[in-house]
């Protein structure tokens, strides 16, 4: 099917941006390793962090979906929830006046991703 690609390019370049701007944030403050207290800083680390713990696992395990051949809107359906949970958390993490509901969301999404995700996987192989 490779629906996964599609989506799994998309969250690659997030990932890349993300990965820039906590690049371009330890430049204009100086710092090379930790954050200093930096607020700006933490931010831009945390959400970048954030992404790179969630999105591997739940790239995979949409990978393991797909290739069970599971229905296509199935597969979109979970893909759709990952990259909106995604953004979604990356944006209201990142607001200095955050904004609870786009972090609340993201992580409502996200998971729903991978509980999704795991819950088809056990049925299909031990139901």
């Amino acid at each position: 099917m490779n629906i996964v690609i599609l989506y799994a390019s998309v969250l690659a370049i997030l990932y890349v941006y993300l990965s820039f701007r906590t690049i371009f944030a330890r430049r204009k403050h100086k710092v090379s390793l930790g954050d200093r207290g930096n607020p700006e800083l933490i931010r831009a680390i945390g959400v970048h962090a954030n992404f790179a713990e969630y999105t591997p696992l739940a790239l995979l395990l949409l990978f393991f979906v797909e290739q069970k051949e599971a229905e296509m809107l199935v597969v979109h359906a979970l893909c759709i929830c990952l990259l909106l949970g995604r953004f979604s958390h990356a944006y209201g993490v990142s607001q200095s006046k955050e904004n609870f509901l786009f972090r609340v969301t993201g992580m409502i999404l996200t998971f729903t991703s991978i509980l999704g995700s795991s819950i088809y996987l056990l049925i299909e192989n031990f139901l």
